[in-house]
């Protein structure tokens, strides 16, 4: 049966996030989603004048063939994608696997070799087209959320279609101060942590790019960030989940990582040169996500959180560091979390999840909702 939540959010994805156009081509890319959400997103990409295509794949599957993978493979699906990716303007992908470790037990060697090979893929589809990229709710999300799975629906698309116009206005002086900021400290239990992003600029990520969203991005100055860094949150990358990450930096680069499965944990670092810098550094204040649930598309979010980013940097904000790895990991700065302090040039900006500054109010929970 229909539910008329999915047409509602077929319009938001197709009309505001990826703002599709007539005449324009969009790739809906869907893992173990229902073909009903599917026939949505097609009818209303019709609807707005586009042409869509539909790639209907599933996490059982596509474990398989990572599996398997050669170079040869990799390459025959890079060559593939790359070419069906230049005659897109827009790219959606719902992902919706049903266990999110589905690839936990793929060998770490496969994985970094086919991320490595399908980058350019990825590098085009980001660059080059509009996208916007969602999870599908299931019960194995429903449950690392500590929710039942039609609560955890309901709290899924409340979060999915919020009004994103209202807080994409609330957050152009977030971008504006971050853009202007040279010398950033973070300040939390475990965490001093000191950077430059003098010249990178910021990007506001407002329901265009990752549904659901609410953050402001920059990027550190590749070789200025000194100090550690000791996350709150769990994470998952690439099936496996880790707790109680902490990083030590010294001119730019990790140096120490210590944590849950520290073996997995480096190898993962040591991917390529580019995987012990940062490529990302961004604030998140989604009202309606409070907690994580190890899904980076969420947890990234969380109101009065940030993330800092081992790996590829976005075009964007850029720092010229380039990787197979973009490991988002998060920090919560609640005072239930501990709470802490985001300084931009000796100003603080942020305490224990809460703007201070009088232009930042507008992005506290009770604003937004």
């Amino acid at each position: 049966m229909n539910d008329p939540r999915y047409a509602k959010l077929a319009d938001l994805l197709i009309n505001y996030s990826c703002d599709l156009q007539a005449g324009e081509h969009i790739l809906l890319d869907l893992v173990d989603v229902p073909d009903e959400m599917g026939v949505a997103l097609i009818r209303a990409a019709r609807k707005a004048g586009g042409t869509p295509l539909a790639e209907v794949r599933h996490s059982r599957l596509n474990r398989e063939l990572v599996r398997g993978t050669d170079e040869a493979h990799a390459k025959t699906v890079r060559d593939i994608e790359l070419a069906r990716m230049k005659k897109m303007q827009a790219y959606l992908a719902i992902r919706g696997a049903h266990n999110a470790s589905e690839s936990g037990d793929v060998p770490a060697d496969k994985l970094q070799m086919y991320s490595k090979t399908l980058r350019p893929v990825l590098d085009h589809r980001v660059n080059k087209t509009k996208w916007c990229v969602l999870r599908w709710p299931t019960p194995s999300m429903a449950q690392a959320a500590n929710m039942s799975t039609e609560a955890f629906e309901d709290f899924y698309f409340d979060v999915c279609t919020m009004d994103y116009r209202k807080m994409a206005k609330a957050m152009a002086p977030l971008v504006d101060r971050m853009a202007k900021a040279d010398q950033v400290r973070l300040v939390a239990p475990g965490t001093d942590l000191r950077f430059s992003i003098k010249g990178i600029g910021a990007k506001p990520c407002e329901g265009t790019r990752n549904i659901p969203d609410g953050e402001v991005f920059s990027c550190p100055v590749k070789d200025s960030v000194e100090g550690v860094i000791a996350f709150n949150t769990p994470t998952l990358y690439s099936g496996t989940k880790f707790e109680g990450i902490r990083l030590e930096f010294k001119a730019g680069k990790i140096v120490k990582a210590t944590g849950s499965n520290e073996k997995k944990l480096n190898e993962i670092l040591d991917t390529d040169a580019g995987a012990r810098y940062i490529g990302e550094f961004s604030l998140g204040f989604n009202p309606h996500i409070q907690s994580p649930m190890c899904d980076i598309l969420f947890d990234e979010k969380i109101a009065g959180s940030l993330h800092f980013t081992p790996g590829q940097a976005y075009e964007d904000c850029d720092n010229g560091n380039r990787s197979a790895v973009h490991w988002d990991m998060v920090l919560i700065q609640r005072p239930e979390w501990g709470g802490g302090e985001v300084w931009f040039d000796g100003e603080l900006i942020r305490k224990d999840g809460r703007f201070l500054p009088k232009n930042l109010l507008g992005l506290n929970p009770e604003k937004l909702r």
